[in-house]
């Protein structure tokens, strides 16, 4: 199991360190806020109050077993950006860093971030996709032409295989996953619905009426199929 620090307890960092918490990970939270280190305290491994941007105070926190960075103080660009780089000269190999312009990604980039998220833009796009189409449960955009979206399947393919629709034929898109609805009996013998996701779905495999199709392609494909939906 990989072994996570989040630098920057606001909202972000404190959102990111209890979602990768919760899911039993192990997690470091960095802040030079006593307040949010107390909050984190109590769901993370461990939360320790420190400015970040000092390279002998990493060391001395311990960052030799980090497999993933999460910087989270976006609003500070300056400290965003030198914690980026501190991070960078420790040997950690992926950083995830928030920004608040393009001109604030260029640079995280260009310091050493293997990974740059705009939490507000991208839930913006989100929820713009959202609102335009019901059929589209999530929008994940991948570049500047392409996307992964979660769909709705037609009522046309409930019970068809994804031989029969051929959805890479008629729309340029591939289906890289189907998310199907199962009930599952606990040990307790009670019986609840999860959504198992398969990865590697076959060409006979059948799509039922509470299947989640998950689709990769161009932008311009997706909203082609969208609009023969």
């Amino acid at each position: 199991m990989r072994q996570f620090v989040v630098i920057g307890l606001g909202r972000f960092g404190f959102s990111v360190a209890k979602t990768l918490s919760v899911k039993g990970h192990q997690v470091l939270g960095i802040d030079i806020d006593e307040d949010r280190v107390q909050d984190l305290s109590e769901i993370a491994t461990q939360a320790v109050c420190a400015d970040a941007t000092d390279e002998k105070a990493l060391k001395a926190i311990g960052m030799e077993n980090i497999d993933v960075a999460v910087v989270g103080m976006g609003d500070n660009i300056e400290a965003s950006i030198l914690t980026t780089l501190v991070l960078k000269e420790l040997g950690i190999k992926e950083i995830v860093a928030k920004a608040v312009s393009e001109d604030h990604r260029k640079v995280l980039q260009r310091v050493g971030a293997t990974k740059v998220v705009a939490p507000e833009k991208d839930m913006g796009i989100r929820v713009a996709n959202s609102l335009i189409s019901p059929a589209v449960i999530e929008h994940i955009e991948l570049s500047e032409d392409s996307s992964i979206v979660e769909l709705i399947p037609p009522g046309e393919y409930i019970n068809k295989s994804l031989r029969d629709i051929d959805i890479r034929k008629r729309y340029g898109l591939n289906i890289i996953a189907i998310k199907k609805k199962m009930k599952i009996v606990s040990k307790e013998g009670e019986v609840k619905e999860e959504h198992k996701i398969n990865v590697a779905p076959e060409p006979g495999d059948m799509i039922r009426k509470e299947d989640i199709l998950i689709v990769v392609g161009t932008n311009e494909h997706i909203e082609e199929f969208k609009k023969r939906r």
